[in-house]
């Protein structure tokens, strides 16, 4: 067998902190590039709106994703401790919300 189940939970891991990591570094970007308005009106620019779409509707989707994975795992124990709905908008709501609800460029 080349890997065993311990190198490849590792490597998993290892995998999945560095794209919360690179994630979590360029929303601090992002954040930045949307401040970037027109100076004639209160509507995002141009550049704003390209980095919102690549930095942050990308990354906040798989965020999304991941949070409702980790909802349904923790389902059981959200409803012995009675918070489904507090849960559920935490991990996949306001997510979700954020990614895709909200308009493109502002932040």
């Amino acid at each position: 067998e080349i890997f065993t189940m311990h190198s490849l939970n590792r490597k998993l891991i290892t995998y999945f902190l560095a794209v919360m990591l690179a994630t979590s570094n360029m929303a601090f970007v992002s954040t930045a590039y949307a401040r970037d308005y027109d100076s004639n009106s209160e509507r995002p620019s141009g550049s704003a709106m390209l980095m919102d779409a690549v930095l942050m509707r990308v990354p906040m989707t798989a965020v999304t994703i991941v949070g409702a994975a980790v909802f349904v795992v923790t389902l059981p124990f959200s409803a012995l401790g009675g918070n489904v709905g507090e849960a559920g908008t935490k991990l996949v709501k306001e997510p979700f919300q954020y990614a895709w609800m909200r308009p493109l460029g502002e932040m």
